[in-house]
């Protein structure tokens, strides 16, 4: 194979290099590329710190990038110095390039899957359809943004589970943030009795809305009545709140709107289901 003779041949170019001079020569080239190892460290480091200064002072980029960040300028570094290095042995530097396509081909086909996750990651870091601390839903799972990781991202759930999802999974399903956004809509679907006027109904249910101290007047609440259902008219009622007031107002709503109701004297449609019993002699 080719790499493997650009391999063998810059093998023997680098140990004629060192040789040609005899052991003086070879010293001076060992103690020349120490050196310039040692001076490539110093700048690495620096460099590193100036990147990490720099990446805790921005607020546009995910602290979770930073690791990503801070990784992958350190490998390029790292790339850097081994070619400095190498070139001041009289490596040549096709032989280096040829053996990082090796490495990075045989990793590339034994980690596909994490390859795909990572890149996943990547794509979730940089885009940014969700951060941290967001309640967010995905393929039908739903939580709180616990950490977004390179390989996957954790959820806490409602019901306080902890779910992983590899991030390949998270970019190709639908991703819906219940966070983005300062403000959401409750919905509500309420049914009243048919021979109980509409207008009655929606006066005490914008009499509820109206009365609830976290929603909002603007958009004003909406109530009315949308289709005639199997044991009463249905209405749609719809009312707007801050995000973090979504589960107060949704539960305070039912519960008052039912109480409303009872007390003028409308109940709410249910079915009901008859059973016949008979002996077990018929």
């Amino acid at each position: 194979m080719p790499d493997n003779e650009a391999l063998t041949t810059g093998a023997q170019t680098a140990v004629s290099n060192l040789t040609a001079n005899g052991w003086q020569g070879a010293l001076k080239l060992v103690i020349l590329a120490v050196v310039l190892f040692i001076i490539c460290m110093i700048i690495k480091s620096v460099l590193l710190r100036v990147l990490e200064k720099g990446l805790s002072k921005s607020n546009k980029i995910e602290k979770s990038f930073h690791t990503f960040i801070h990784s992958a300028v350190n490998i390029v570094l790292w790339f850097v110095t081994a070619m400095i290095v190498c070139q001041s042995l009289g490596i040549n530097l096709t032989v280096l390039v040829a053996l990082v396509s090796i490495i990075g081909l045989a990793l590339s086909l034994s980690v596909q899957d994490s390859l795909a996750n990572l890149a996943g990651g990547i794509t979730i870091l940089a885009t940014q359809p969700f951060k941290v601390g967001d309640f967010i839903e995905i393929g039908g799972t739903a939580g709180t943004v616990e950490q977004i990781g390179m390989v996957h991202t954790k959820l806490n759930t409602l019901d306080n589970r902890r779910v992983i999802l590899p991030n390949g999974t998270v970019i190709g399903s639908e991703v819906q943030n219940y966070s983005t956004l300062p403000q959401r809509r409750v919905d509500l679907a309420i049914s009243a009795p048919f021979n109980v006027p509409v207008q009655q109904v929606n006066q005490i249910i914008e009499g509820v809305m109206n009365a609830h101290a976290k929603v909002l007047k603007d958009p004003a609440p909406f109530v009315r009545a949308e289709k005639f259902g199997e044991k009463g008219m249905d209405y749609t009622v719809r009312a707007w709140c801050q995000n973090a007031d979504y589960w107060d107002v949704y539960f305070d709503l039912t519960e008052q709107i039912k109480a409303a109701l009872d007390q003028a004297g409308i109940a709410v449609p249910c079915g009901k289901m008859a059973v016949e019993v008979q002996n077990a002699g018929n």
